[in-house]
């Protein structure tokens, strides 16, 4: 069944406002976690592949809005590592903290290559692979370590109480 859509809803207004706001001083040699990207992981392993696609959409619509010269590259890419989440949960359980940071990783890395092919085909100049990479990897390693507190988190939450 996964989330109702006005928390998962919630959950990206908080994660775009983050990310446009303050992540900027969680950054690590220039690279910063993607607040947004978690809440779609999040939201990916819990729902069927369509609901994770729209949500993913959404998500990466509200990026682009805030970022004036990447087009729909972020669109693009977080529709993809929606769907990868959503198609790679299947048949385990959402709540299982290795798989959900393992998907994180490579949704975080499959989300970068989409983007940095997207925005070659919109000009943007090439010979910047390395560093981009570098850039990826650190930032899929940032990503799993917020899934895995928040997850954590969520467990303290939902635990019975008694």
């Amino acid at each position: 069944m996964g989330p109702a859509w006005y928390v998962a809803a919630a959950w990206l207004v908080v994660a775009l406002v983050a990310q446009a706001t303050v992540v900027h001083y969680l950054a690590i040699r220039t690279v910063v976690p993607s607040f947004v990207l978690v809440v779609v992981v999040w939201y990916a392993i819990r729902v069927d592949a369509r609901r994770a696609a729209v949500f993913g959409l959404a998500a990466g619509f509200c990026e682009d809005a805030l970022s004036f010269q990447t087009g729909a590259a972020w669109t693009i890419s977080t529709c993809s590592s929606a769907l990868l989440a959503s198609r790679l949960s299947r048949g385990f359980f959402a709540d299982s903290i290795p798989l959900a940071t393992g998907i994180t990783v490579l949704a975080t890395l499959v989300r970068a290559l989409v983007f940095w092919i997207v925005m070659a085909f919109a000009g943007y100049p090439p010979g910047l692979a390395r560093m981009h990479f570098h850039e990826a990897l650190l930032q899929a390693a940032l990503n799993a370590a917020i899934i895995v507190v928040a997850m954590l988190v969520a467990r303290r939450f939902d635990a019975p109480a008694g």
